[in-house]
C-alpha cells in the first residue's frame, strides 16, 4: 500500500492489506472506499462467480448481491482473522454456491412433483454425492491451514489467479507465494490423508 508516497509493510514483511482497509472504511459508510473496493475487485469476483454459475446474467446478479452484502455487513470483517480479499471472495463463493443449490433444490422439487423427468442416471447421482462429500472434506482441511497458505490456495484454485497475480494481489514476493502454495498443498494432503 502506498501512503504519502511510501510503501507500508506489516509485521510479516507483506504489504498492508489494502482491501481490508477499504472494507474497514466501507464499514463506516465511506462511499469512496466502497467505490475503490468495487473497482479493484469486481472483475475478479465476477470471474469467480462466473466459473461457479457459468450463466453470465446470474453471475452479474450475484455480483451485485455480493457487493450489497459487503456494503451492509462490512463491520463484520475482522482483520485479525484474515485478509480482506479472502473475506470478500469467500462471500462471493458462498453466494454462487447458494445459487447453485437453490437451482438444484428447484429441480428436485419439480422432479418430485412430476413436472420434470429424472434425467440423471443413478451412477451420476452417486458420483455427485461422492463429489459433495469430498468437497466438504477439502473445505474442512483448507480451514485448518494457516491463513496465508489458505488465502494463496483459495486465490489460485477458486479465484483462478496465477502465482504472479497472487503475489501482486497480496503484496507478497513471488517466492513466498510459491512456498505458501507448496507448503499449503503438502499440509492439505496430510489433512486429507493422501499419500505423497
Amino acid at each position: 500500500m502506498v501512503i504519502d508516497g511510501a510503501d507500508v509493510p506489516d509485521e510479516g514483511g507483506d504489504a498492508v492489506d489494502v482491501i481490508g482497509l477499504l472494507i474497514q472504511r466501507t464499514a463506516n459508510k465511506d462511499r469512496d472506499a466502497f467505490a475503490e473496493l468495487y473497482d479493484m475487485l469486481a472483475p475478479r469476483v465476477f470471474g469467480l462467480i462466473l466459473r461457479v454459475l457459468v450463466d453470465r446474467a446470474q453471475s452479474e446478479e450475484i455480483l451485485q448481491e455480493v457487493f450489497l452484502e459487503v456494503w451492509q455487513s462490512a463491520e463484520r470483517f475482522a482483520p485479525n482473522r484474515g485478509r480482506g480479499r479472502t473475506w470478500l471472495l469467500t462471500i462471493a463463493h458462498r453466494r454462487a454456491i447458494d445459487r447453485v443449490r437453490s437451482a438444484q433444490a428447484g429441480t428436485d422439487r419439480d422432479i418430485r412433483a412430476g413436472f420434470r423427468e429424472l434425467a440423471t442416471p443413478t451412477e451420476d447421482i452417486a458420483d455427485q454425492v461422492e463429489l459433495k462429500i469430498e468437497s466438504e472434506r477439502v473445505a474442512g482441511a483448507l480451514h485448518r491451514l494457516p491463513e496465508a497458505q489458505r488465502e494463496t490456495l483459495v486465490l489460485a484454485y477458486f479465484g483462478g489467479y496465477s502465482q504472479s497475480e497472487i503475489a501482486a494481489l497480496t503484496g507478497a514476493p513471488l517466492g513466498t507465494v510459491k512456498t505458501r502454495m507448496r507448503d499449503g498443498l503438502t499440509k492439505l494432503r496430510v489433512e486429507m490423508g493422501v499419500a505423497q
